[in-house]
């Protein structure tokens, strides 16, 4: 029932991203087709970050009130109804809205499905559940090249939106066979259903009755203030948020996001001529995005979420260093031009192996219970706000800045996110939510909340 739970969760990960994998295909054909300016190409790029913000928001109270499951549910009516809009968008300002009802699906799903695998898995396989969801991210966003790519032969951007609709449906009809989260229902004094729940997602009866005595106890001792409330009167849950927000910004300016939305601009950068030989190359960047996430998985409960951390910044500080360098050169020829293809293959591969997946973890991990809602709901938040303002002045500042200083500057942040981890990442692995939550409310520092 763990396993079908996550997996099913999981499918909200897949249109999460495919909705990022979409673009990047689509926008060169949208161009052509309304004739619009690199100004509108970034609005239309940024307006599913936009809504993801406003979801991510409207996420907190939906989760909160009517539970992780219906949260899920609602995301997958928005992607259903982003994805039909845009098929039919007969000007760039109604893409634009459809890529704002996209946004609110993504926003609801990118708050929801990492809160609710944590509250379902057991605490020994915590971390690889979710890092299974940010896979199924990497599966999205390769899918969505995959589609691009076959759809590219016949020109036709809104059959790229259009197979958005197949897996809207296949979630919906999915999380109605899902329990909801058994931490949920006993935040609404639930506990009766809580237990049974956990019944159904734990091996043992000793393993159901400590777990409910941890949740119970954890309950107890909280505040009876939450969310907003909690947030004012506690400098302890301040801090976990501030974190939180914290380790989301970080994940955006890594710069994968960029590589997801304009892969294309940026292989003809490198010298890879024609729209043909650009989605291939996406297609690659997919696939190797894919792969790595497995060593995040096979990982992040056996050496930790730290030590991954900073082997994947020192890896992706490491690729924008050789790409940056490349376009300084200039990649006049084939051997510098696959040398700029796998310095960004070694981006992707570090970003997939550590930030990508071991950020969503953190964020559901570090937040008391009764806090939860509204400290995920924060760093989400925080997260697509960043990623609106790199997605729609990216182009801009490329232009402005140049190929070589934008990556170098790239390969710099990533150095000192390294940095970062060190002083203020705490390391989770193997330890209950409830005592990081109790660490945390003691005032212990927060890279020692896990202890």
């Amino acid at each position: 029932m763990v396993w079908l739970s996550c997996a099913l969760a999981a499918i909200a990960g897949l249109l999460f991203g495919m909705d990022i994998g979409v673009i990047s295909g689509a926008l060169p054909f949208i161009t052509d087709e309304f004739e619009i300016s690199t100004a509108m190409e970034g609005w239309i790029v940024g307006s599913m970050m936009f809504g993801a913000a406003i979801g991510a928001c409207g996420a907190s109270w939906v989760s909160k009130s009517l539970g992780r499951k219906k949260a899920l549910l609602l995301s997958a009516l928005l992607f259903f109804a982003g994805a039909l809009v845009a098929v039919v968008a007969w000007n760039p300002s109604i893409l634009v809205v459809a890529r704002i009802l996209l946004g609110l699906a993504v926003g609801v799903a990118s708050f929801t499905a990492p809160l609710y695998l944590s509250e379902v898995a057991p605490e020994r396989i915590r971390g690889t559940t979710i890092s299974f969801y940010q896979l199924m991210v990497t599966v999205g966003i390769l899918a969505a090249f995959v589609s691009n790519l076959a759809f590219s032969y016949i020109e036709s951007w809104r059959w790229m939106f259009g197979v958005l609709m197949i897996p809207a449906g296949m979630l919906f009809v999915g999380v109605m066979m899902v329990p909801n989260s058994p931490r949920w229902l006993a935040s609404q004094d639930r506990f009766g259903e809580a237990r049974e729940v956990l019944t159904k997602l734990r091996s043992s009866q000793v393993e159901v009755d400590y777990e409910m005595k941890e949740i119970e106890q954890s309950i107890e001792e909280e505040d009876k203030n939450q969310g907003w409330a909690l947030f004012r009167s506690n400098s302890n849950f301040r801090r976990s948020v501030l974190l939180g927000i914290g380790l989301q910004i970080v994940q955006q300016f890594t710069g994968m996001n960029v590589m997801m939305y304009f892969a294309p601009r940026i292989f003809e950068m490198s010298g890879f001529q024609g729209t043909e030989a650009q989605l291939w190359s996406t297609v690659v960047v997919g696939l190797v995005n894919v792969l790595a996430t497995f060593i995040a998985i096979g990982f992040v409960d056996r050496l930790g979420r730290k030590p991954i951390l900073y082997i994947g910044f020192a890896v992706m500080a490491a690729g924008m260093a050789v790409l940056s360098g490349i376009l300084a050169i200039g990649p006049t020829t084939t051997f510098l031009q696959y040398t700029a293809m796998t310095a960004l293959l070694v981006f992707v591969t570090g970003f997939a192996m550590s930030a990508g997946p071991l950020i969503w973890t953190l964020c559901a991990e570090i937040q008391p219970l009764r806090g939860r809602d509204f400290g995920i709901g924060c760093s989400t938040v925080a997260n697509w706000v960043a990623n609106m303002m790199i997605g729609t002045f990216f182009l801009t500042m490329l232009d402005a800045l140049g190929g070589p200083m934008t990556f170098g500057l790239l390969a710099i942040v990533n150095l000192a996110f390294i940095v970062f981890t060190l002083l203020l990442v705490p390391e989770t692995k193997g330890i209950s939510l409830e005592r990081i939550e109790r660490n945390l409310m003691r005032g212990e520092a927060l890279r020692d909340i896990g202890r």
